[in-house]
Formats: structure tokens, sequence, C-alpha cells
């Protein structure tokens, strides 16, 4: 969050922000990226390619690019089984989703799609690649999610999950990006496609159901049976995303008491409130944006909600209103350790260089090793799949965790899981989780944490993410000796695409935005409000005379 919060934050959003759906679908497919405009180019970020058409940063050419480069990666890599295809509700996904089907018929991949042409959470596809390829090692799967997660209205999202169903390493992308941006450069020759009714009736693609394998395997993920006997009261809002289909039959089937407040689907998410920059953002980890379910935080004993594309998670409490991600990163942790028996003593707890240095402690306390990785949740596919992570999140509100009997769920965030996880938290503890929280962590000492934003022009970026620690002359941070500068996640030696800086009672990361012109500094303190205030301080200055170089 910026400290500079709109005076819209938190409120209905007015008329004046709504997006004119028909001119964002005719931008999409009237408008020509320039691939000699960086800004234009496809570029894979932490989850994918994402951009407004009205930019031409996410329009039919790029889709046609990209998809053709997934296409000739699958053979490359020798991947021959099916692809499952999933979009979420942004308006640019019904139109990318069709653009993406004529190129998957005319290149005979045996594409999936939703069976009553609806809508794919970003687990459930990472759930369906996993169950697929278990056991098989030819015919593998792969997916394509068409989502640009909690983003903006206007935007547009493409990912690609390879056959471990979580997120495509660097490498993955690096090697996609570099054959759709080719395409662009040679306008399009060498993509295949035919007319998209042709496409829906080749016998390449299929219907899938998708709903009912995810939702009848919850209950291997989660205790809801608990849930049940207990009769927790939930209240659930999807904020119009793809898991508005999901939540009933999970409710159905499980007998909760559960009470889903919101299942409007509209591509102008005009029922949302407006996030603190005065942007209509699904972001269930915002308080501006999820302002209208904390109102009703003493209905539920318990409530939360998830992103458009359903990886990320919010929960509200009764005791504190949202928590913070960490924290419930962190309570979630706590409890699951001490409530899946069969989980195996050596399997690790994973989070991101950004996220809450309570989440170490925690891990300390219940007595397992802690793995410290770059943002992105790619870095944690390949241990839930083995077994060596247990639970795998970050900061961003985002997390999955093994089953119940020790084996791999999904290899992607799982907001769906996460929501029902703080159910059954408060039924089998008989506290919400934010008070669960505060019992688990009593001892741990307590963390003041936060995220904010700062303007960056794209060399300041490019120069924060190759930032050299030695350049950095500093020796104290809030008045404490430097432990460490790091430009290398010490879980896994890679790079963290910026700089983290750790004294004995605080520490701050700065990474730029692969999205937006800005950066973000990530802060927390072990003392106080006040010394929390002190190391973002530090961290500006910092940075500032970083930038003073360019």
């Amino acid at each position: 969050m910026s400290e500079r919060v709109s005076p819209l934050a938190g409120k209905p959003a007015p008329r004046s922000l709504l997006v004119n759906i028909p001119r964002l679908v005719t931008a999409y497919f009237a408008l020509t990226p320039n691939p000699e405009i960086t800004s234009q180019r496809v570029a894979f970020g932490t989850s994918g390619h994402r951009g407004s058409a009205f930019a031409a940063a996410f329009n039919e050419a790029h889709i046609l690019a990209i998809t053709q480069a997934v296409c000739l990666y699958r053979r490359h890599a020798g991947i021959d089984g099916p692809l499952f295809l999933g979009m979420d509700t942004h308006a640019l996904s019904e139109a990318a989703f069709a653009t993406a089907i004529e190129v998957l018929a005319a290149d005979g991949v045996e594409a999936m799609i939703d069976e009553h042409g609806g809508y794919t959470p970003t687990p459930v596809i990472s759930h369906a690649i996993l169950s697929h390829n278990l056991g098989r090692k030819t015919g593998l799967a792969d997916g394509i999610v068409i989502s640009p997660s909690h983003n903006p209205p206007d935007e547009g999202g493409f990912k690609y999950n390879p056959a471990n169903g979580g997120p495509a390493d660097v490498e993955v992308t690096d090697w996609i990006q570099k054959a759709a941006n080719e395409f662009l450069v040679n306008k399009l020759d060498g993509v295949t496609r035919i007319p998209y009714e042709r496409a829906r009736k080749a016998a390449c693609v299929h219907t899938h159901d998708y709903i009912t394998p995810y939702v009848s395997d919850l209950a291997n993920i989660v205790d809801r049976q608990a849930v049940r006997a207990a009769g927790v009261r939930i209240g659930i809002d999807p904020l119009g995303g793809a898991a508005v289909q999901y939540w009933e039959p999970i409710i159905e089937r499980y007998k909760i008491a559960a009470t889903v407040v919101n299942d409007a689907i509209d591509p102008t998410f005009r029922f949302m409130t407006v996030d603190w920059d005065g942007k209509i953002r699904m972001d269930c980890s915002s308080q501006y944006a999820m302002t209208r379910l904390i109102a009703l935080r003493g209905k539920y004993d318990i409530a939360f909600a998830n992103d458009t594309d359903a990886d990320r998670h919010g929960i509200v409490c009764p005791s504190g209103g949202l928590m913070n991600p960490n924290y419930f990163l962190a309570a979630a942790i706590s409890y699951l350790s001490a409530n899946r028996p069969q989980w195996r003593r050596d399997s690790a707890i994973g989070k991101t260089v950004v996220s809450s240095g309570m989440i170490d402690r925690v891990a300390a306390k219940i007595g397992r090793k802690l793995v410290e990785v770059p943002v992105g949740f790619k870095w944690f596919s390949s241990g839930l799949i083995d077994g060596s992570l247990a639970f795998g999140g970050e900061e961003s509100a985002g997390a999955s965790f093994l089953r119940r009997d020790g084996a791999v769920w999904t290899t992607d965030k799982d907001g769906l899981i996460m929501g029902l996880l703080a159910a059954e938290m408060t039924a089998r503890t008989g506290h919400d989780p934010n008070r669960f929280y505060a019992s688990a962590t009593q001892d741990l000492g307590r963390s003041f944490y936060e995220r904010i934003d700062a303007p960056a022009t794209r060399e300041q970026k490019a120069l924060l993410a190759s930032v050299d620690p030695a350049g950095l002359e500093t020796k104290q941070l809030a008045g404490e000796p430097i432990e460490a500068k790091l430009t290398r996640a010490p879980g896994n030696n890679e790079p963290i695409g910026g700089i983290k800086v750790v004294a004995k009672n605080g520490w701050f990361a700065a990474r730029p935005s692969g999205t937006e012109a800005v950066y973000k500094i990530y802060a927390e303190s072990f003392r106080s409000e006040d010394h929390l205030k002190q190391v973002q301080a530090d961290a500006r200055t910092l940075v500032g005379g970083l930038f003073k170089k360019t």
C-alpha cells in the first residue's frame, strides 16, 4: 500500500471508474502491439504475461503468439497429453480464451475446457494436471490459466503451468517469451489458427468436468467433518471471480453452514469497493477492497474471500477484521503442524524472502526446517510434489499445503483450501485464526509488518533488480548493525530481484514491480510501530541513494 491513499479508497466504485467493456474488447482485437516498444512485448513476470488491451499490452496478437509458443514448447519438452485450459471472469479472459482455442485446435492439442463454458480457478487447473499425471511417465498433461489475478478490470493475464502443475519456472517462461516475441516481430508468421466455431467443434477440444473431482477431493485436504459438527458460520465472498461456481457445490456436498454473500459476475466489477490507489482491484488482502466483507464480520464465526482466479485468500475474523496475510500464514503453519499427524517430520516450511520473520520463529518453535526462496510460487512446486515441503506461502496471501496423508495437493496457490482451513481452525480450536495466532505466537515476540509502494522509473527498477550489495555503504538499519545484505535467497541461492537488508530486530526488502511504475518496500520490526517507521525511512533513503546513480 502507498502512503498516498485515494479519497475513494474503501468506498463503492463510482460509475466513472467502470471500464467500457465493448471498447476494451474492441481494443483487444483492433490494436496491434509494436514489438519495438518494450511495454508492448510479451513479458512473463512472476505470474505470466499481463497488461491492458488499451495500452496494446494484452491483445489478440499477444495471445496468438504466446499460445503458439506454448504449442512449440510442448513439443520441445515432450509433453503430449491433455492441456487443461481455464479462465477467470475478467472481460479480456473471455476474448483470450477464444483466441487460444483457435491456436490449440489448429495445432491438434488435446484441450480440456469447462463443460459448462464457465470459469476455472488456478488451483483447480493445478489439481487437474497433478491428478492426470499421477503415476504417469508418458502422456503428461500441462495447463494454461487465463487471468491477471486480482488486477483491475481492464487487464488480462496468461499463465502457463507445465507438467509439475505449478507456475512455469524462469527457464520455461524465457523459452516461451522469446518464441512469442519472435512471432510478434515476424507479424505472426508461423502461427496456425482456425476459426473459433470450427475450433470448438474440433476433435481435439474436449469438455471437462472440473468441479466434481476438485470438490470431491477436498475431503482429503481439510477436516470438513469438524467444520460441520461445530456448526461454524462461514461468510464467503468470491469477489466476482472464478470461485463463484465452486462454493455452492462445496457447501452442498459437505453440508457446512456457509453463505456466499455475493455471487455476482460482472466484468466491470461494479460491486467492488475501491482499492488504496483509487482503482478497482479484486485484492482480497486489501482492507479497502474487502470493506464490504469486513463490515459483515459480526455475522459469521469466520469469513473469507478469494481473488478472481482464486489462488489468493483474505481471512476476516470477528476478533480483528482482515488478518495480515503473514499472520495467517504463521497461524496456519502452527495449526497444521499440530493437526496433521501423517505428515513427515522432515517436511520443511517454505516462505518467500519478503514474508514475515514470524514464520521463521514459528517454524523453529515447531521444529521444522525453514526454506526461504525468492518471490514466486514456482519455487515451492518441486518440494510440494516430493513432500520435502509441507507448506509453501507468500506474503501476498497465496499458499498451499499437503493433503492430510502427506501427499501433494496442488503446486500452485489455492485460496479455497486456505479459506476452508480457517474454518477448520475455528472449529477445532474454538478460536478464530486471529485469536489463535495471538496464542500461538505469544512467546515469540510481536511483529509489525507493512508493505508500501513508491514511484520508480523503468531505469530505476532495472537498477534495483540488479543491485550490488557492495554498493550499499550504510552499516546500520534503524539504529542497529546490519547483519546481512542479501540479493539471493538463503533457501536456494536464487536471485531475489532486489535486495533484503537484515538487522537483529528488523529488516526490509526492496523489489521493483513487474507490472507498475513502482517499487515495493517490505518491512518488519519486532520492536514497535515506531521502529517499523524507522526501518521504512532508512529503506527509502537507501534506495533513493541508489536511484541518484541513474
